[in-house]
Formats: structure tokens, sequence, C-alpha cells
């Protein structure tokens, strides 16, 4: 039996606080600190070793994204995921939290029972990268040319055609079932090949894999980054 999954809370609201405390408190999940700021979530992380935060990006003092880089430094192999708290009118974040490392993204009037289940998913190594937020991604790395600094380039020579495929279908922001349906697999099969992706890619989670797919130009963009058609 799994241990509780402890979480901390870092968002300027207290009310915001105060209702995932209460929605995660209910299912078992224990809330070991809140922060009011990025400061105090850092200092929280190290002082309770969670094994999630739920960050939000726009907080006096030290915002969430500088937060985020400063807890995932990529030192600490038990450092723990990081979900941004965000909105849609707040998408511009949304590459630099990937590449901080972040795991994925919250909206903040997000449901209990989604909460829960979301917090669950990223707790189990999955990423919360949803297909609108993924194509918002897409299209502000088109915007620029491409011309972002490279922050998680990998060669994918190293990948077989079918992780490559893989790949293409995880940076829609698919899930591991969503994958398993569309490859006509088990989820278990699935789960095998995004751990040898990671694993050859030296990444990570499937949040970084997502922003790999993107930097190595896997995925065109402008174009739908699911599934490609089957060769005949």
């Amino acid at each position: 039996m799994q241990p509780p999954l402890r979480v901390v809370i870092a968002d300027d609201q207290g009310l915001v606080r105060t209702g995932f405390r209460m929605i995660l408190t209910a299912a078992g999940i224990e809330v070991v600190a809140e922060a009011a700021d990025g400061g105090q979530a850092v200092d929280a992380v190290r002082r309770t070793r969670p094994d999630l935060v739920l960050m939000d990006i726009r907080m006096p003092g030290l915002d969430g994204l500088e937060a985020t880089r400063r807890i995932l430094t990529g030192r600490d192999p038990d450092e723990p995921r990081v979900v941004i708290l965000t909105t849609f009118d707040l998408d511009q974040y949304v590459y630099a939290a990937l590449a901080a490392g972040a795991s994925g993204f919250l909206l903040k009037d997000v449901t209990p029972e989604y909460l829960v289940a979301a917090v669950r998913l990223v707790r189990a190594g999955d990423a919360l990268l949803a297909p609108a937020i993924t194509r918002r991604l897409v299209e502000r790395f088109a915007a620029d040319g491409g011309r972002r600094p490279s922050t998680v380039h990998r060669d994918l020579a190293t990948l077989t055609p079918r992780e490559l495929e893989v790949l293409r279908m995880l940076a829609g922001g698919l899930s591991n079932a969503e994958l398993a349906a569309g490859l006509g697999v088990s989820e278990a099969t699935v789960k095998t090949h995004v751990t040898r992706i990671l694993s050859k890619l030296g990444l990570r989670d499937r949040a970084q894999a997502v922003v790999a797919a993107y930097e190595s130009g896997l995925i065109t963009p402008g174009a739908a980054p699911g599934r490609p058609p089957r060769q005949r």
C-alpha cells in the first residue's frame, strides 16, 4: 500500500488554498504545508519534502515560475512534481513552466473530482497536458518560428519508429489510456514505451518529452500533434 500523497499548496489567495486543502484532505491526500508566495513555497518544499506542489503562477515577490525553477534543480532524485495553477489568459507562461520542469497545469476553477484525479495522476508519473493547452503551446512556438532557446532539445535518433509514434501522440497531451486506445495496445505497453523514451532522451517526465518533441522538430508547428497517418 502506497503511503499518503503529500502536497504543498502555493497560492496568494487564502480562499483558494483553503478550498484545495479541504478537497484534498477529504480524499485522503495530506496537505503538509501552504505558501502565500514563491519564497514560502521553496522553503516549504525544502522543509517538508512533499510528493507534489500545486503552484500558482502569479504571486507577490518570487513568482511561481522562478519558484518552480528553484525547486526543480535536477540535483535531487526525490524532487517533487510541480503542477501549475493557471487560467487560459496566462497561457504565455505555459512554455516557460514546462521548460522549468512543471508536470502540467490546472485551472483554478477545476472541479473537486478532477483536482483529486489530477494530483493522483501526476503522482503516478503522468503529466497534465490537456489538448487545448498543448495546442496553444504549439501555436506560440510556431508564432516565433521556433526561435526559442533550446531547453530540453534531444537527438531523437535513438528512438525506434514505434517510440517516435508514441512521442508524437504524447505531444498531443494524450493520457496513457488514450494512447493505448489509439495504438491498439495495453496501457502497460504504453507505459513501457514512455519509460524507454524518457530514459533514452534523458528526460524527467512526460512534460519535458512534449517540449523535446517541439524543439527537435518532430512536431511541425501548425500541424496537429496527434497520431500520424499509417503508412500503407
